[in-house]
């Protein structure tokens, strides 16, 4: 369906092309013409990292509505239409208003240069100015110390999820100056909440917080149970059940939540909401089972289909510890990638995991060829072909499998994963 707010979009990103290009100076002008929406939001929680942002949104902003409150959400990219990154007060912000900020952003910034994140993390900025709650939860978009999103003086606490190699092109594929940029969040006098880290890149974010004086807190731990798993801090140990989010990874995430409201004093949070909220936090295209689905109805009876947007090797090594659990039915992957990305990175701790991989190209996106990733897929000593589409790859399984039921996962992209939700009616709200 076509929106108003999509062709204003799509017009700005023909002006400013969606481009990458770490700079705040133009963000801070355009705030400052737009009479500074960012010193006029609610207590900011600002999450940076490579894998797991927004995983660990979800957590926060579940237990925090579990304790009542009224939660703010920015994230991106979106999957399916640009709401998706911005809620309001729980709900996803509305067509109507979205086009007057929207518009309002566009007059105002006028010819002046400005990239597609920027005008839009400004317009979100004014949503949120604009509509009372009792927090913002506000994810990074790349990197972390020149993001859009990094003009919050004095945020309630920066967190910091697991840090590996991505965005090589902007970042570097050196972990430890990936690191120092995504430290760059940190505030003084702010805590600043960790998830593990290799040892050079906490000794990174150990130095950068000592230096600025930010709080910093990596004191914690998580331990699985049988039924869910034990969060454990300076102030004691508390039994959680297991996440409404699928995956042995998601348990770090809900730590990491827990651990950055457990460390502020401005929100009363019961161990009750942290368990309610765990249990019931949800997450599109993050390990998500779509079984359920018109798509998944082409597989033979007793098939499982996945759908996670991971796309780098660190999201390929959780991607294959979570597969490497036992069961009898063969795996099959459909995989499309964005240009720039690392396929054989991600693809090589799946190969001896998969019976085979289809590859598919993200219609309308910067991707790599399906031609390509079958290449790549094969480098790393998989079995794999190419495929004009993910429903014809769902097709071509069944016809290879016959009655057998299969475990199939839709993997490599975020992009690609709003494609498979659309197709299958299931929009995210």
């Amino acid at each position: 369906m076509s929106r108003k707010s999509d062709k204003v979009l799509a017009r700005l990103n023909r002006l400013h092309p969606k481009k990458i290009d770490l700079n705040l100076d133009r963000m801070t002008g355009l705030l400052a013409k737009l009479d500074h929406p960012e010193d006029k939001l609610p207590p900011v929680i600002h999450v940076a990292g490579t894998n797991g942002k927004g995983s660990t949104v979800a957590c926060l902003r579940a237990i925090l509505e579990a304790a009542g409150l009224r939660v703010h959400v920015y994230s991106s990219p979106h999957l399916v239409r640009f709401s998706e990154r911005i809620r309001l007060g729980g709900q996803l912000i509305d067509e109507g208003r979205m086009l007057d900020y929207l518009t309002d952003c566009e007059n105002i910034n006028g010819d002046t240069p400005i990239t597609y994140f920027e005008i839009t993390t400004a317009l979100a900025f004014m949503a949120f100015a604009h509509s009372p709650a009792d927090v913002l939860l506000l994810e990074v978009g790349l990197g972390g110390r020149l993001d859009a999103t990094n003009v919050i003086d004095l945020p309630l606490s920066t967190v910091i999820t697991p840090i590996s190699v991505d965005h090589q092109d902007f970042l570097g594929a050196d972990p430890e100056i990936i690191a120092g940029e995504k430290a760059g969040i940190a505030k003084a006098g702010v805590p600043l909440v960790t998830a593990p880290q290799s040892p050079p890149v906490m000794a990174v974010l150990r130095d950068h917080a000592r230096r600025i004086g930010a709080e910093l807190i990596d004191d914690w731990s998580v331990e699985p149970t049988p039924t869910g798993f034990d969060y454990c801090d300076r102030h004691g140990r508390l039994s959680c059940p297991r996440p409404g989010l699928d995956g042995p990874h998601q348990i770090t995430n809900a730590g990491l939540a827990i651990a950055s409201l457990r460390h502020q004093d401005r929100f009363s949070i019961t161990p009750d909401h942290i368990r309610h909220g765990i249990a019931a936090v949800t997450w599109p295209a993050r390990l998500q089972n779509i079984t359920a689905s018109a798509y998944g109805d082409i597989l033979p009876a007793g098939s499982d289909l996945w759908l996670d947007g991971g796309h780098n090797p660190a999201a390929g090594q959780i991607l294959a510890d979570y597969f490497d659990r036992p069961d009898p039915r063969p795996l099959y992957l459909i995989c499309a990638m964005m240009t720039g990305k690392d396929v054989a990175g991600f693809l090589a701790p799946l190969s001896h995991r998969v019976r085979g991989l289809f590859a598919v190209t993200i219609p309308g996106e910067n991707s790599y060829s399906a031609a390509e990733i079958a290449d790549r897929a094969q480098r790393v000593t998989m079995t794999a072909g190419c495929c004009i589409s993910a429903k014809k790859a769902l097709r071509d399984i069944q016809t290879l499998t016959g009655e057998t039921a299969v475990r199939v996962l839709i993997c490599g992209s975020l992009y690609l994963a709003g494609h498979i939700l659309a197709q299958n009616d299931l929009v995210p709200d």
